[in-house]
């Protein structure tokens, strides 16, 4: 299958034939940024909550699961708040917040991250502007292959991706260690940049 197709949106059938020339430009991946048209709506068990919000949020970050890792990535990112495990809904009710969705690396936490961009992609969601997936490893160490196929697949129903390494301290309990490497580093700068 051709690597350069989002799964989510692009039939087999419409893939150009991987013997394409190497100079040849292949497009990039599509990207969902909203409703995808004929997705199906999931059960009213497998939804994300919804919850109102006061104040405001430069990103609202959104767990799938509980432990996901949502306030320690609020507390990472500026003016960035956690909505306790559901999409927010602003006081206002007109605003459009900014989503960071975040799961763990596991299948517990992969397939809950699936079932939220499942209704997000379906319109089953509040309407917010889905900024992108970030998936926290769950363990120290390379994440098994099954697992990195899967999280790239469920990542393929999100406008972007971020897959962010352990951090030994975290475990321990220091969370005053800073920025933890590069990967947060991006995930820190890409966000200010969708949201400025």
């Amino acid at each position: 299958m051709n690597q350069h197709l989002n799964p989510w949106i692009t039939s087999p059938e419409t893939a150009e034939p991987e013997e394409a020339a190497a100079d040849e430009y292949v497009s990039p991946p599509a990207i969902i940024t909203g409703p995808v048209l004929g997705m199906v709506e999931p059960d009213a068990a497998d939804r994300l909550a919804r919850r109102a919000v006061t104040g405001k949020a430069t990103v609202w970050v959104t767990g799938v699961h509980g432990g996901a890792g949502e306030t320690r990535l609020s507390h990472l990112v500026e003016g960035a708040r956690p909505t306790e495990h559901a999409w927010p809904i602003l006081e206002d009710g007109f605003s459009k917040p900014a989503v960071l969705l975040v799961c763990r690396s596991d299948m517990h936490g992969l397939k809950a991250a699936q079932r939220a961009l499942i209704q997000w992609a379906s319109g089953a969601a509040p309407d917010v502007n889905l900024l992108g997936l970030a998936v926290l490893a769950d363990a120290p160490g390379k994440l098994p292959k099954a697992l990195r196929d899967f999280a790239a697949l469920i990542g393929g129903g999100a406008p972007r991706l971020w897959m962010l390494p352990w951090v030994e301290s975290w475990r321990l309990g220091d969370t005053n260690t800073g920025t933890p490497g590069r990967e947060y580093q991006r995930l820190i700068t890409d966000l200010t940049a969708l949201t400025n």
